[in-house]
C-alpha cells in the first residue's frame, strides 16, 4: 500500500468528494485505492477506471496526467487541441503566471466541446477553486470531472479494437502518477 496517497481507500475519496459518485456507478469499498482503481479497469465499465483516477490525483497533477493522455492521442487531435495542449503544459509548468492563466482560460471558454478544451476547463475550474477557497464564491464542478471528461472524449476518438489497450495504459499512467504524488507527500 501506498501511505502517501490522498485517499488510503476507495471509500475514502467518495467521502471526501461527493462529486465523483455523479461520475461513477461503482460503490466505493473499504479496498486500497489502487487496487480497487485495477479492479474498475477489469470491471463491466472500465472506463470507471479513468474517473476513479482523475479524481483520486490532486487537481494539478490530474490536468497534466489528461495533457498526457492526450498527448499520445494527437493523430486524432485537431490542431486547435494540439495549441491548447501546449498551452496546458505551460500552465502546468508555471500555474502563477497571469498570462498562462489567461490563455489557458480563453482556450476553455472557446473549445468547450473538445478534449483538449476540456482539459483547459480543467485548469480553469482548478484556478477558479482557488479562488473560491479564498471567499470569491461556491467552488464549481471539480476540475477531476472536466479531466475525466476530456481523456474519456479523446479515447473515444480511438478505433474500438484498441480502446481497452489505450484505456489501460491510461490507467496504469495515472496510478503511476498516484503513486509518485504519494511519495513526494511522504
Amino acid at each position: 500500500m501506498v501511505n502517501g496517497l490522498r485517499f488510503q481507500t476507495a471509500r475514502d475519496l467518495f467521502a471526501a468528494n461527493t462529486a465523483v459518485a455523479r461520475d461513477m456507478t461503482a460503490v466505493p469499498t473499504d479496498q486500497p485505492s489502487l487496487e480497487f482503481c485495477r479492479r474498475l479497469m477489469a470491471g463491466r465499465i472500465p472506463e470507471e477506471a479513468i474517473t476513479f483516477c482523475a479524481y483520486l490525483l490532486p487537481d494539478r497533477a490530474a490536468i497534466w496526467w489528461g495533457h498526457e493522455c492526450l498527448g499520445h492521442l494527437t493523430e486524432l487531435l485537431e490542431e486547435q487541441d494540439l495549441a491548447t495542449l501546449a498551452l496546458i503544459q505551460e500552465w502546468v509548468g508555471d500555474p502563477n503566471n497571469a498570462t498562462r492563466r489567461e490563455a489557458v482560460a480563453g482556450a476553455a471558454m472557446t473549445q468547450q466541446h473538445t478534449p483538449a478544451g476540456w482539459i483547459a476547463l480543467a485548469a480553469q475550474r482548478h484556478i477558479s477553486g482557488l479562488a473560491a477557497q479564498n471567499g470569491s464564491g461556491l467552488r464549481p464542478l471539480p476540475a477531476a470531472h472536466a479531466v475525466n471528461t476530456g481523456i474519456l472524449a479523446g479515447l473515444a476518438r480511438v478505433a474500438v479494437a484498441d480502446r481497452f489497450s489505450v484505456l489501460t495504459a491510461f490507467v496504469e499512467m495515472g496510478i503511476h502518477l498516484a503513486e509518485t504524488e504519494a511519495l513526494r507527500r511522504a
